[in-house]
């Protein structure tokens, strides 16, 4: 008798304890509002971001830096609008599961997000756990933790090789508004003769007319990965137009170099923060 009011207890603590993870009547809710606010990412909607963040939110990106609302809706806000040569993200999930504790819900899923710009697409997977709190009768996420699932190696060096194509691309054409988002904050470009360009610079060179290429060949090209960072080495033929230094010139004909292209992951896509080029 003892022992089966013992067993008796045990399964009405485990139940008791367990009810509120396997009810969560609000799970639909949250759920919609998930997809809501994955949608309004995916065209970079301010509004929705402000109604999804709670103004106490704690985010941990995957590269380990906490960010607040007001990080994130400074980044949203100050975002290219979508257009010809912006690159695009979607977003979706997958594996969505909801634990609801009273006010409070635990939200995990897997996020993917797909980077489409004029070199292809880049594919990024995330796992994702938010809490809510609801407050007013309103659900809003308090705080967020985001781990990267690591891409497969032969994925990643396409990803990169594309990347690397992408802005070779984008300089011979002077495109612009494709380069700017292939580059780093701290993007700098160690040229044979030794000087330097940042990003900025090679922006505004571009957009100028005062640097302007005709060829801009690659070959021999090779890609190691080592974790989130890119190294792409190869060879390259190139004549310009227009040089900086004097624009009303240009190349008498094609010179050959060798370059290395340092690149980084940063929010799924690969981001520029190297390049370095010596003649043979």
């Amino acid at each position: 008798m003892r022992r089966t009011l013992l067993v008796a207890g045990l399964l009405w603590v485990a139940t008791a304890g367990a009810a509120p993870c396997q009810t969560a009547p609000d799970a639909a809710e949250l759920r919609a509002l998930l997809a809501e606010f994955l949608a309004g990412a995916s065209r970079n909607d301010a509004a929705v971001h402000d109604r999804f963040w709670a103004e106490s939110l704690v985010y941990t990106r995957s590269t380990g830096r906490r960010i607040g609302k007001a990080e994130i809706m400074r980044d949203v806000r100050s975002a290219p609008p979508a257009g010809p040569g912006v690159a695009h993200t979607s977003y979706s999930a997958e594996d969505v599961a909801v634990q609801q504790f009273g006010d409070t819900a635990v939200v995990t899923f897997r996020l993917k997000g797909a980077a489409e710009h004029a070199g292809g697409t880049e594919l990024s997977e995330y796992l994702n756990t938010g809490t809510f709190v609801k407050h007013d009768g309103r659900w809003q996420a308090v705080a967020w933790q985001a781990t990267r699932v690591p891409l497969a190696e032969d994925e990643a060096r396409r990803q990169a090789a594309v990347a690397d194509s992408a802005l070779h691309g984008a300089l011979l054409g002077a495109d612009v508004k494709a380069l700017e988002p292939l580059l780093d904050d701290g993007f700098v470009w160690v040229h044979s003769d030794g000087h330097r360009l940042t990003g900025s610079q090679l922006l505004e060179q571009l957009r100028s007319g005062a640097l302007r290429y005709t060829k801009l060949d690659r070959s021999d090209v090779s890609v190691s990965i080592h974790g989130s960072t890119a190294v792409v080495r190869g060879a390259s033929s190139r004549q310009r137009s227009a040089i900086p230094e004097s624009p009303s010139t240009g190349d008498p004909a094609p010179r050959a170099f060798f370059y290395t292209l340092t690149l980084v992951q940063d929010g799924g896509a690969w981001k520029a923060v190297a390049m370095h080029t010596s003649r043979p």
